[in-house]
């Protein structure tokens, strides 16, 4: 461990500033003492590709990773690649169905452009686990394992309150914390980010580390971003997700849809204000402060003129109630069955929830519900699709 005794005022500022929004830093006088020694500091974030889209929940973690970067430090960016085919057990009620290596190589692959929409991607580097961990020999898998106690692994709540409840828990559940520590032991990271529900993970790569003769990381942990429900966490198994891939006028859509309460939380989290932002913001009418909160996430990943034509699209749309003249316009080849039409535009993840849209009442065509789940879209005839409240394109041939 970095002797703290011997930590500089200088130091120990630079560790405060950096560690500005975090929930949690264990600790902050041993950050300030590995940044005493006046070298880069090789700063860790992990995400299992278990899903094809980063939301803007992860954005609290990599902009964080993005300070350190713009620090000067070393920024590792790890795909868990690995980890993925085991599932991430933080925070779940029950055992998450495993994925095949297939879609999680289709899926990692989508995380290499998203993550370069925060991160500088001449200063980050990208690893995916499965380098060290997939050569790990039974013999070595055993001895790591017998670095940590099963008393230890079953102090996490997710377990305990499974084990208390007579849910199953799962042998091969107890190896991602072990898994994902080792990680940190493969990289000799510094310092390890992840959000409040990953801290006994981090946790575990502290453990590990001293196992293994390095100096333990310093773990910060970040704040959970709430769902568009304001209830649980964001996430895309929730549905209640903002992707970073979505269309500008979705996204801005989706970001109106929240409550006030919300907005104002999403303001300081998404946009870190300072404190005169802040209290201008809180200022205005919600509507108000609502459209120009949705515009500036909205800027941030589409740019600015995205974001303006996203607000006169839903002003136009919801306010005045009118369908905008400048909406995506969209090339098919001949007519269409609604339901694969949907899908190709990603109004909806598979033709059988574009079914279930229709069934809801929630597709329209030229303004007019389509009932009809074997509809078929035929351009020139049919000219203006719009699915739910935020999603509509014009469709040409």
């Amino acid at each position: 461990m970095a002797p703290t005794e011997n930590v500089t005022d200088e130091a120990l500022r630079r560790a405060t500033a950096l560690s500005q929004g975090a929930v949690e830093v264990i600790s902050l006088a041993e950050l300030a003492a590995k940044l005493a020694e006046g070298r880069p500091l090789r700063i860790k974030l992990g995400m299992d590709p278990t899903t094809p889209d980063l939301h803007l929940g992860h954005t609290l973690t990599l902009k964080k990773l993005r300070d350190f970067q713009r620090a000067g430090h070393r920024v590792i960016f790890v795909i868990g690649d690995f980890t993925a085919m085991i599932g991430d057990p933080s925070g779940r009620s029950e055992t998450r169905k495993p994925l095949t290596s297939e879609q999680i190589r289709a899926n990692a692959e989508t995380y290499r452009g998203q993550v370069f929409k925060i991160l500088d991607p001449a200063l980050t580097e990208l690893r995916f686990n499965s380098e060290w961990t997939s050569p790990l020999t039974p013999q070595e898998l055993i001895a790591m394992a017998s670095r940590l106690s099963v008393a230890r692994m079953l102090e996490r709540n997710d377990f305990e309150q499974r084990l208390a409840s007579g849910t199953p828990l799962f042998l091969h559940e107890l190896l991602y914390p072990l898994m994902q520590g080792y990680d940190s032991v493969a990289l000799e990271a510094d310092v390890e980010l992840g959000g409040t529900d990953q801290k006994f993970n981090l946790l575990v790569g502290r453990d590990l580390q001293r196992g293994f003769g390095q100096p333990p990381q310093v773990v910060i942990t970040m704040p959970l971003l709430e769902g568009l429900d304001g209830v649980r966490k964001m996430s895309k198994s929730y549905g209640n997700h903002v992707g970073l891939t979505e269309a500008p006028g979705q996204m801005f859509g989706k970001l109106m849809s929240i409550s006030d309460p919300l907005m104002y939380s999403y303001f300081e989290l998404l946009t870190r204000p300072d404190s005169a932002h802040l209290d201008d913001f809180k200022a205005l009418h919600p509507m108000e402060a609502k459209k120009r909160l949705a515009a500036a996430v909205v800027a941030e990943y589409h740019g600015a003129e995205a974001a303006e034509h996203a607000r006169d699209y839903f002003e136009a749309k919801f306010q005045r109630r009118q369908v905008p003249a400048e909406i995506p316009v969209f090339r098919v080849d001949g007519e269409l069955w609604i339901c694969e039409l949907m899908r190709q535009l990603r109004f909806a993840s598979s033709t059988s929830e574009g079914r279930r849209l229709i069934a809801q009442g929630a597709v329209r065509v030229d303004g007019n519900t389509v009932a009809d789940p074997n509809f078929r879209f035929r351009p020139g005839t049919h000219s203006v699709l719009e699915v739910g409240k935020r999603r509509v394109a014009r469709i040409t041939s």
